[in-house]
């Protein structure tokens, strides 16, 4: 068993529904082995400015239904230059702390990498974003509540587009990545949905819509991904408007709601058994490597994999998802 007697942990990036699961997860199993913990608020800036307090077990009561994240997140770019980085090295020692788990995405990894490289301490990553875009995992913690979102959303938006013969264009999160919008598209009935991974044209989509006007269809729904290559909801809506107006086309941007809200049950499990990974690989002695979840296994992945790999969409769902629709 490594040498390990304190442990900090924190949240950095985008908040995402599932974190204080993964923070109370983190705390109660280093209770259990007699370790101390240390909570760093707001990310590596809270590191930077020994934003640092003691965590019991009694601190992390009642929090694991609750979304946001109790240690505040926040991205850094201090923490990207050298300077900021040897600060955050001084808070550490000061507190004597031995390891570090790492409740983030990609850019939390990255900074976890080059300052573990930097100075030797270890470092466990687990993965918060609602993005799904983490290479490593099938899942990151924040997806699934993400996901039911969003479903929820175009449920509604739904009933209004069916009783107006209405065509909705429903844009949806996730940066650069189509995984909320594959799976809320399927889980919502969606006729059409845009990912970023994959070009779908104007004319493509007008001929898509053209069909179900041909199988009597009165009302379509389209989820578009953030980041799709042909702009936001508000732009291809005016871009279809113009070669196609059989629909009275109407928008509607999700936005931050995605994040909000208690976590679903997946993803309360799927935090508390990585934050419960993440101390005992510690103790365990392994150090610099991502947590994920693979075919319902706890694995890990170096932090230099998980960061330059690209985790794909599954095209056969998109594949489905467009003959389902019709």
């Amino acid at each position: 068993m490594a040498d390990i007697r304190r442990i900090a942990v924190f949240t950095s990036g985008g908040d995402a529904p599932g974190m204080n699961a993964a923070i109370r997860a983190v705390v109660r199993t280093a209770s259990h082995y007699d370790l101390h913990v240390y909570g760093v608020r707001r990310g590596y800036q809270g590191m930077i400015e020994n934003d640092v307090k003691r965590m019991e077990t009694r601190d992390v009561g009642n929090i694991i239904q609750r979304g946001g994240t109790i240690l505040k997140t926040a991205r850094s770019k201090d923490f990207m230059n050298p300077v900021g980085r040897a600060k955050a090295y001084d808070t550490l020692k000061a507190h004597d702390i031995d390891a570090v788990v790492a409740i983030g995405g990609d850019g939390t990894y990255t900074g976890a990498m080059i300052f573990s490289e930097e100075y030797d301490i270890p470092f466990i990553g687990i993965p918060g974003t609602i993005d799904n875009d983490i290479f490593g995992t099938d899942y990151t913690i924040g997806y699934d509540t993400a996901v039911n979102t969003a479903i929820e959303a175009v449920d509604r938006i739904r009933d209004t587009a069916d009783s107006h013969n209405r065509l909705f264009f429903v844009e949806v999160m996730g940066r650069h990545a189509g995984f909320i919008a594959l799976s809320a598209g399927i889980g919502g009935g969606a006729g059409c949905i845009l990912v970023p991974e994959y070009d779908t044209s104007i004319d493509a989509l007008c001929d898509v819509l053209k069909k179900g006007v041909y199988k009597d269809k009165l009302f379509s729904i389209v989820i578009i991904a953030e980041g799709n290559k042909n702009g936001g909801a508000a732009e291809i809506a005016q871009k279809v408007q113009e070669q196609f107006n059989f629909y009275d086309s109407k928008v509607a941007v999700i936005g931050h709601l995605q994040r909000g809200g208690a976590p679903t049950a997946l993803d309360r499990l799927l935090a508390s058994r990585l934050g419960f990974g993440a101390v005992e690989r510690l103790l365990a002695g392994e150090r610099n490597v991502a947590l994920g979840l693979v075919n319902d296994e706890v694995v890990a992945t170096p932090f230099k994999e998980a960061i330059s790999n690209k985790k794909d969409l599954n095209k056969e769902l998109l594949r489905m998802a467009s003959i389902l629709a019709l």
